[in-house]
């Protein structure tokens, strides 16, 4: 059992549904698998599940817990601060390639 950082710039959603719902009422949460740390407090770039950088957010909550099935996740809250335009999406998901998602192919 151990936690595993996030990078404090990243804040990748791997389920379309919790993104809309982040965009369509300017609050949601995401749960990932395992024990996470998230920055709590800090801005951040969201991620759409095709690695494309959509939004800033805010980190309200991060909750790490072992569920009724008895798996390790982490739920994190959040805040939309706002959507990116479409040349500051373009820029921070070429910076997102190179620097955490591996490059484009």
């Amino acid at each position: 059992m151990g936690f595993e950082t996030e990078f404090n710039s990243v804040c990748k959603f791997k389920s379309t549904q919790e993104l809309y719902e982040l965009l369509e009422y300017g609050r949601g949460k995401m749960v990932k698998n395992g024990f996470r740390v998230y920055p709590t407090g800090q801005k951040v770039i969201a991620y759409t599940p095709e690695n494309e950088a959509i939004a800033i957010v805010k980190i309200v909550a991060s909750i790490a817990e072992i569920n009724f099935q008895g798996e390790e996740i982490t739920e994190v809250e959040m805040e939309l601060v706002r959507k990116l335009t479409e040349d500051e999406s373009r820029i921070q998901t070429a910076l997102a390639h190179e620097m955490f998602f591996g490059e484009r192919e």
